[in-house]
């Protein structure tokens, strides 16, 4: 199986209002789309990137991973079924809603609901950011990347390389914290069928949203400064400070969203030649800044 990419979000709240404020005035998302139940926001070509759903929680609902045509679709579902993982086709409604040919649904060991598709529409409609984003570095590459909290690091690193086909860029491991709150922190990097650096990140911690950070990349470092300036206008708390990170070379802040969880906010991230990359094992995770709260 080969994922091209990492398509859409999809997240559920208390606090519709609040993500519409948070995603168009802070973060320069662009809405597209909106009802009493769900938000939509696009970020480049595509209809949307990030959907919001009301609910009775803070949590992750979905993510949307994008295969290349009909024939991957098909040979997919056949590893799934031979690999004996459990999917549902997913109906019609579903389907228009996400602006996808065909998809199924199954869940990782997290218990995250996996959309895997194939046939993504684009509505051709220009980009404006409503405070002024040059732009998000998206297209092949997709949304950007998403980390994952997990409890047992071991069978979900295995769920993503050897049923999805992720292949790892990175192992992590150092010490968070300081005193008795110190913890020893454990993460592996994996990448699909693009030059993104890491589509995915596991982090061995529990997280009851589902989701760690979502990372939105900017195709200027003067984007990430403003994003900053206006986190701090807004009082949105700050995961932690301005830095650059020392595997994907990402220079990024983050801050917390209305759900609870990050979203990283960064600029220049390293595209990776596959053809001529060995794996990574990294004890140190910035090069500097990054000074974390909690």
């Amino acid at each position: 199986m080969k994922v091209k990419s990492l398509a859409y979000v999809g997240i559920q709240t208390k606090k519709l209002e609040a993500w519409d404020n948070f995603a168009t005035d802070v973060l320069g998302l662009m809405r597209s789309d909106s009802s009493e139940k769900f938000l939509k926001f696009k970020v480049d070509e595509r209809s949307f990137r990030i959907a919001i759903h009301t609910g009775k929680e803070e949590k992750l609902n979905y993510v949307g991973f994008e295969l290349k045509n009909k024939f991957e679709f098909e040979e997919a579902k056949k590893e799934l079924k031979e690999l004996k993982i459990n999917f549902k086709v997913a109906n019609t409604e579903d389907c228009v809603f996400k602006d996808v040919k065909e998809m199924i649904q199954f869940s990782d060991p997290i218990g995250t609901q996996i959309d895997l598709f194939y046939g993504r529409t684009l509505d051709y409609q220009k980009f404006i950011s409503p405070v002024g984003v040059s732009g998000f570095v998206t297209g092949e590459m997709g949304l950007g990347h998403v980390v994952l909290p997990t409890l047992n690091l071991k069978e979900n690193f295995e769920f993503y390389t050897e049923i999805l086909g992720f292949s790892q860029t990175d192992f992590m491991s150092f010490t968070m914290g300081e005193g008795d709150q110190a913890f020893q922190a454990s993460l592996h990097f994996l990448h699909c069928d693009n030059p993104r650096h890491h589509t995915v990140g596991l982090f061995e911690a529990p997280d009851p949203t589902g989701l760690i950070h979502l990372m939105l990349e900017v195709e200027t470092l003067d984007d990430v400064g403003y994003a900053l300036d206006r986190a701090k206008a807004a009082d949105v708390p700050l995961q932690s400070s301005l830095g650059r990170h020392s595997n994907d070379k990402m220079v990024s802040f983050y801050m917390v969203s209305p759900g609870g969880f990050a979203i990283e906010y960064g600029y220049d991230g390293w595209q990776v030649d596959w053809d001529d990359f060995t794996p990574t094992i990294s004890h140190a995770p910035d090069l500097w800044g990054h000074e974390f709260e909690g």
